[in-house]
């Protein structure tokens, strides 16, 4: 039915997980005694979810059916006509998102209760996702820039704590400061596109600061002849740079891998690293004023495609392959998003979601099977011990590759068509960098699933690593002679349930998303400026149509060619690679070493920091604040003081002629002079 949302039930869908993150939190942690148990602790926090998911599922029915909402919940101030409020916009795209992310954050929990059986912060971990999950609904719910930087800000916040929630670990330590300041980095320039946006707009509100796009366009940056749209633009991309991990703002994600495999799949796949690229197709109305913007876009986007690929063909740590896998997979939505097919990256934004939270929670459950070893070489054969873990790694693998009739096929495949239709600068090496992306893709995907669950046994060996847990004195990997097993229902349940979707949500839904109604009004596109989004609507013709057609495209043989490489180097003559990697030694180290970036970065930024503050503690704090304000004030009182303790002698006769000298000034200074007039 057509109509409004009611506004109660959206404010339930985020206030569910808060509830429960706020009851898990405070009584099942130390904070108040250890209240609740563990069992109270995730029942309360899944049910919190679960309502959340089945309130969004509501939410999407009714949007389908033509209901929406914007509106204002609460308006925290009134500040010289500027509102600052909290309120919800949602539509067609929201409700895509809340369903996306509620659903995830379920599975989520539910293999929590398996994953972190052992661990002692189990009732802190759960009240950190449920968090997690209030933070991203507010961030997508949101209908005005204050409470997007309030999300955006918050689910920032909880992923420093979720990253280093081994907080005695060093590498978690370092992993979640590294994204903490990377965050901090993007996250200036995101500000700083929402200020001038407010600035000249004079509303913080979505809709009211759209209806002024017309007005903004011939809008120049004072003191520049930079368009002001343009620069508003790229400062708000630059917010979705690190957000989304795209580069040069990416090197937090790989490390952010030390914290617990749930909130990989959480954070990585479902709910942060989207957040820019949800970000950038609401603010389509914008985007779509700018060329340069979105050329900017495209070219950003491509690099971390092409580039972030490579990365995951040296991984060794199977957790780190899955993770440059997302940083790529980041990059084709980026890159849709700068061929002006915002519908195209959601489209590859949900299905991505779905089989790459399967992918990072099937390496949960290789690692519970491995006694805690990450590193891929120790593997091998698991498919006969992990039967489920396997087959289920096989749907999320060819989801990711683009195989004809699984669901990533349907938005990857749509990506590549959309680059190859577009005509901004920048284009040509995006086509270049998504089709060559193809193969990389599958190459890396493949040759972790071979060597995991595939060709000759090589755990209950002295190996080499490292593991998902904390340090805690046992020991990690199996013994000579233990086998691996497959992990408990809890664990293997949520997996199915994402292979679900990972294999038919594609085929359903590409027609309604990209060429139906559902984001009629919601994204917008200029048609005549941008064609790509015509031009794939003029080709399709159905799922089963495309599905058959892609047999005879270069991404599906370059897709094939990538699982027949990867098969014949780590199968069939292991001895290539190992060759490959001697004569290629300078590549490889460039890879190796993330092209250096983090050297980079801890030269010139950390380098130049250390040297600006260095610089500022010594003359501004020692110098000018202790050295000249402080103690230079006291010196002066000290040194008056000691003038003045000269006739504090206790003699009437000197306190009689200090007082005939203070008189004669008195009367010196008021006394007219004799030539004044």
């Amino acid at each position: 039915m057509a109509g409004q949302l009611n506004p109660h039930l959206l404010l339930a869908v985020p206030l569910a997980p808060l509830a429960g993150a706020a009851i898990a939190g405070l009584l099942g942690t130390k904070f108040f005694g250890n209240l609740i148990g563990r069992k109270t602790t995730h029942t309360i926090t899944i049910l919190g979810v679960l309502v959340s998911f089945i309130l969004s599922a509501m939410t999407l029915s009714d949007v389908i059916n033509g209901a929406s909402y914007n509106g204002t919940l609460y308006q925290w101030m009134n500040v010289g006509g500027m509102k600052l409020e909290v309120g919800f916009l949602v539509d067609s795209l929201t409700a895509m998102m809340m369903c996306v992310v509620t659903f995830v954050s379920l599975m989520v929990h539910i293999y929590t209760i398996g994953y972190m059986a052992e661990d002692e912060g189990y009732n802190r971990f759960f009240a950190y996702i449920s968090l997690f999950t209030f933070s991203m609904l507010m961030l997508v719910m949101s209908n005005n820039f204050l409470q997007l930087f309030f999300g955006w800000e918050a689910v920032g916040l909880v992923s420093y704590l979720l990253i280093g929630f081994w907080y005695t670990k060093p590498t978690a330590i370092y992993a979640n400061m590294k994204a903490f300041l990377v965050n901090r980095v993007g996250d200036f320039g995101f500000i700083l596109g929402i200020g001038l946006l407010v600035a000249y707009a004079g509303s913080m509100n979505y809709a009211e600061v759209f209806a002024k796009k017309e007005a903004l366009a011939p809008l120049t940056l004072p003191g520049t002849d930079w368009m002001l749209i343009t620069v508003a633009c790229i400062c708000l991309f630059v917010g979705a740079m690190g957000k989304s991990a795209q580069f040069p703002l990416h090197v937090w994600l790989p490390d952010s891998m030390e914290g617990p495999t749930p909130i990989s799949a959480l954070i990585h796949a479902a709910t942060m690293v989207t957040a820019g690229i949800f970000m950038v197709a609401r603010m389509s109305p914008l985007f779509e004023m700018s060329d340069t913007a979105l050329s900017f876009i495209m070219t950003i986007g491509a690099i971390t495609a092409l580039f972030m690929g490579f990365m995951g063909i040296i991984q060794n740590d199977i957790k780190r392959v899955v993770a440059y896998s997302t940083l790529s997979q980041l990059g084709y939505m980026t890159v849709a998003l700068g061929a002006s097919a915002y519908s195209v990256a959601v489209f590859h934004l949900m299905t991505h979601a779905f089989f790459k939270a399967l992918l990072f929670l099937a390496a949960g459950s290789v690692i519970i099977g491995m006694h805690h070893d990450q590193d891929i070489r120790n593997m091998g054969g698991l498919w006969k011990y992990m039967p489920k873990t396997w087959f289920t790694s096989l749907i999320g693998s060819l989801a990711l590759i683009g195989t004809p009739f699984f669901s990533g096929f349907y938005s990857k495949d749509s990506i590549i068509e959309a680059v190859m239709a577009s005509h901004l600068a920048g284009s040509s090496f995006a086509q270049f960098a998504v089709l060559a992306g193809v193969f990389v893709t599958a190459f890396y995907s493949f040759r972790m699933y071979f060597l995991v669950f595939h060709g000759k046994e090589n755990f209950g060996h002295a190996h080499h690593g490292h593991d998902d847990h904390h340090d805690d004195g046992h020991h990690h990997g199996l013994a000579p002679g233990e086998k691996p097993h497959e992990s408990p229902a809890v664990v293997w349940v949520p997996l199915v349930l994402l292979a679900v979707p990972s294999l038919l949500i594609g085929l359903y839904t590409i027609e309604p998303m990209l060429f139906g109604d559902f984001f009629k009004g919601v994204i917008f596109v200029d048609h005549h400026a941008h064609p790509a989004m015509e031009e794939l609507a003029h080709e399709f013709h159905g799922w089963q149509a495309m599905g058959i057609h892609a047999l005879q495209t270069k991404p599906f043989w370059l897709a094939l060619a990538g699982v027949a490489t990867a098969y014949f180097f780590y199968m069939v003559k292991p001895s290539i690679p190992a060759a490959i990697k001697v004569r290629a030694s300078v590549l490889y180290n460039i890879l190796e070493n993330k092209y250096y970036m983090d050297r980079f970065n801890e030269i010139v930024f950390a380098g130049g920091a250390r040297l600006l503050g260095g610089g500022l503690w010594n003359v501004g704090d020692k110098g000018l604040i202790d050295g000249l304000v402080v103690n230079g004030s006291a010196k002066l009182v000290g040194l008056f003081s000691k003038v003045v303790r000269l006739f504090q002698t206790g003699f009437i006769y000197h306190y009689a002629f200090v007082m005939i000298l203070g008189v004669l000034a008195f009367l010196l200074y008021f006394m007219p002079l004799p030539f004044s007039k």
